[in-house]
């Protein structure tokens, strides 16, 4: 076995423009043999949990984090021999003053090989496209190049007996107002952390990308040599690091789709105007109807519950009031109108809240509603939502009521202009027919985006999603 066939598998982009995710379970162990398409680990990113399957044949060398880890994207996780040997223990470490021996490039497979990339930015897709290089003004890079050299060979190269003629014609640096520069995301996340301008930096990888040694020589080069030994100041007296009672307190990382949601919801909180009505209803009619489609061979192996009802009023109600269901453009300053449905259902998971939704919910019958509500609960609950099924939700349904609670004032999906809040169904008095007898009653409460949806709109679609469920004929006669 040799360094050349060892493959090491790096972290990909598993959703959108993600920088990390946490390795939760690994499937395999070092000494384990592999196939192309296997199942390696699951890791959780800001969205949702995903498998990722490994790249190629081998035998696994070695796992380079723990379970538990955050690791950037493009970060090697698991190295695997592919030469077909066994595992073998760690690559011994470099002599002191020698260079550590760069990882061996993951090999891309030709297009014979039938091969495509399953992941966004995993694996090498087989295309003739190649960036164009950037343009600009050529600046000189000899401070780059100095820091470079020092830290190659621990003392900086002699200084020129006289300033160059003219600027070395070496890396193009990016003028004011060009294009954005061309930096993978953890080298971004490692300029941001290091508090570099990625505009500043000259890029020396191939077609202008910046690389990490770009992002530290622009460090180096930053910090002027000193002229003439200073005095240190006197060391700042050190804080001892905060304690607490752990028989008292627990402290739980906020990560994962914890740490997305609470970052999407302060920014939904304070980008859209929220504005919440209420409407309190008697919807002993649509319990009865639910009753009577349980017993009912169209739906037959189908879960039916009033939350089918609910959903299906609602969907109701946007069509009678489309301008409900839109978004704001803020960079165009347009409202956008959608001429489709993407139903989001709030779900409680052991990793926090979720918000998958069913795509084009206005076009489908009630059975076909019941059975994508089943199927979206139980993918929920396995902890295998993907995060497609959480993107392009256009309103969302919340049922704080399967928890005994009444009502609230949700927070809207950012993106979304609407969510309907259903509380707890329960015996009421209620004045029916000029008599006040127990009638089965519930609270709605519609959160919208009054940019978007004004007092009017928002009421009128309250008020037809509670006529619905009070009659429940208007599902015929609506339709």
């Amino acid at each position: 076995m040799t360094e050349a066939s060892v493959r090491e598998f790096k972290m990909p982009d598993v959703g959108e423009g993600l920088t990390e995710a946490e390795i939760l379970k690994w499937y395999v162990q070092p000494g384990d043999t592999v196939t192309d398409g296997q199942v390696v680990c699951e890791v959780e990113t800001a969205k949702a949990a995903v498998e990722l399957p490994i790249p190629y044949d081998g035998v696994v060398r070695d796992l380079h984090f723990p379970e538990g880890t955050t690791v950037d994207v493009g970060t090697a996780i698991i190295a695997v021999d592919v030469g077909g040997g066994s595992a073998a223990p760690a690559a011994e470490q470099p002599a002191a003053g020698q260079p550590a021996a760069a990882a061996p490039a993951e090999e891309p497979k030709t297009a014979g090989s039938g091969r495509q990339p399953v992941l966004v930015g995993y694996g090498v897709a087989t295309s003739s496209t190649r960036r164009r290089p950037r343009k600009g003004p050529e600046v000189p890079v000899q401070q780059a190049s100095t820091a470079i050299q020092t830290e190659l060979n621990g003392h900086a190269p002699a200084a020129p007996a006289a300033p160059p003629a003219a600027p070395p014609a070496a890396a193009p640096a990016a003028p004011a107002g060009a294009e954005r520069p061309l930096a993978k995301p953890p080298v971004r996340k490692l300029a941001k952390d290091l508090g570099v301008d990625l505009t500043t930096v000259v890029p020396t990888g191939p077609d202008g990308i910046i690389t990490r040694e770009d992002v530290h020589a622009a460090v180096a080069a930053a910090v002027p040599a000193a002229t003439e030994p200073q005095v240190a100041p006197a060391p700042a007296a050190v804080q001892a690091p905060a304690s607490y009672d752990t028989t008292r307190e627990t402290r739980i990382p906020v990560k994962g789709v914890r740490k997305a949601t609470a970052a999407a919801m302060v920014g939904s909180a304070f980008t859209a105007p929220h504005v919440t009505e209420f409407v309190t209803v008697d919807v002993t009619r649509t319990m009865k109807l639910v009753e009577e489609l349980k017993a009912d061979k169209e739906f037959t192996g189908l879960r039916v519950n009033p939350l089918l009802l609910i959903a299906k009023a609602l969907l109701v109600a946007i069509r009678r009031n489309p301008d409900v269901n839109a978004s704001w453009d803020e960079a165009a300053q347009e409202i956008v109108v959608k001429h489709y449905v993407n139903l989001g259902i709030a779900a409680a998971t052991p990793r926090g809240l979720i918000v998958p939704n069913i795509k084009d919910a206005h076009a489908k019958t009630l059975p076909q509603l019941a059975e994508s509500l089943g199927d979206l609960v139980a993918t929920a609950r396995d902890g295998k939502t993907s995060p497609a099924a959480m993107q392009g939700g256009t309103v969302t349904i919340t049922n704080v009521g399967v928890f005994g609670v009444d009502t609230g004032t949700p927070i809207l999906n950012p993106g979304e202009s609407a969510i309907l809040a259903v509380g707890a169904i329960k015996p009421q008095p209620w004045v029916h027919k000029g008599k006040v007898k127990p009638r089965q009653v519930t609270t709605l409460a519609l959160s919208f985006d009054h940019r978007l949806v004004d007092g009017e709109l928002g009421s009128k679609v309250l008020a037809d999603v509670a006529a619905i469920l009070e009659q429940p004929k208007r599902l015929i006669t609506w339709a």
